[in-house]
């Protein structure tokens, strides 16, 4: 069978001028790639100039690049001020605009680095509240820069949820129920929360049998980065119940509240990765577990489940691994109520 013909190279008008040619694609191409990412540029650090610093070029070129991309679309993108710099509301459109493909650009670049350079390698920026961070997420560190030694760590403890756009986090943990459909969100274990208290403040005050004689104890309340104290959950005859007891004492630490609990100062509502050794061998006991409310979750959050590098997918799946392996499910294996005397 003949070969199909070809025609001659030359017979195709070129896509690349001789030098010194015209060429007014590429130009304008370049002029609007410069514009975008010097645009992109600012409108992430907020100013001309520490855009330039980011992109390792003057004030002035950033300045005359976002003009000349002004210029292309007829379209004023910032609102300059001696001190500040904002976005219009068409450039806030335009960002969100090329954002994505931004994103993508220095994904592919980031992948093919890795691809090229062999085992995941780079900076990991982890979000956690303080709590889990400390207990369950700092001491699985160790070994995960053990099998992946190029990836340096960097661990932010934290009861705010994480801002992953403007903290620039790459995966975060957080406690409780998830609300938010713009980032994913892999449960690790489920959460469950416990009311405890020492053997010596059970033998001072006794322990409460009910919801409802919450009143008559000694209560310690957990003040969240918002300023809001977080209210007790229970479940009564089938429905959720939240109380808010009167506090001896509040706290924004969770180490803070289990140390008072530990020390017979009161009872507190804690999650059972927190006081689960310590229900086993007796330093804490439960109550009120016929309420106990139904699980949340304890999870793992990133954004985007496309592209994402080698060390943020392997420091998920490692994580993920290495937490369900503990041994933090102990209701059913605390001490009861019916052992304090």
């Amino acid at each position: 069978m003949d070969s199909p013909t070809r025609a001659p190279i030359s017979a195709f008008p070129s896509r690349c001028p001789a030098a010194g040619a015209d060429d007014p694609f590429a130009s304008r191409f370049a002029t609007s790639y410069a514009g975008v990412v010097s645009f992109l540029a600012v409108a992430s650090e907020g100013s001309f100039a520490r855009a330039g610093d980011r992109l390792g070029i003057g004030r002035s070129s950033v300045s005359r690049n976002v003009q000349k991309l002004e210029a292309q679309l007829n379209t004023r993108l910032f609102l300059r001020t001696t001190r500040s710099t904002s976005l219009t509301r068409e450039g806030e459109l335009f960002y969100e605009n090329c954002q994505p493909g931004m994103e993508r650009i220095t994904q592919a670049l980031e992948d093919m680095r890795e691809l090229r350079n062999g085992p995941p390698r780079g900076h990991l920026l982890i979000g956690s509240t303080p709590g889990f961070g400390r207990k369950i997420v700092a001491p699985l560190l160790r070994g995960f820069h053990t099998q992946y030694p190029e990836i340096a760590l960097e661990l932010l403890l934290n009861d705010r949820p994480a801002d992953f756009t403007a903290d620039r986090v790459d995966v975060s943990f957080r406690d409780g129920r998830m609300e938010d459909s713009g980032i994913v969100a892999r449960q690790l274990i489920p959460m469950q929360m416990i009311v405890c208290a020492s053997p010596a403040y059970a033998r001072i005050h006794g322990m409460p049998r009910h919801v409802d004689e919450l009143a008559d104890h000694r209560c310690i309340n957990f003040r969240t980065a918002s300023g809001r104290v977080r209210a007790w959950e229970f479940k009564v005859d089938g429905l959720v119940q939240r109380r808010q007891p009167v506090a001896l004492h509040t706290f924004n630490d969770e180490d803070l509240i289990l140390q008072a609990v530990l020390d017979g100062v009161g009872i507190a509502q804690l999650p059972a990765y927190e006081v689960c050794d310590l229900l086993g061998n007796g330093q804490l006991l439960r109550c009120l577990a016929q309420h106990a409310p139904e699980d949340g979750g304890h999870y793992l959050c990133y954004l985007s489940r496309k592209h994402l590098p080698a060390r943020i997918r392997v420091f998920i799946d490692y994580m993920t691994e290495h937490t369900r392996a503990l041994d933090l499910q102990c209701l059913t294996t605390m001490t009861t109520l019916s052992s304090v005397e």
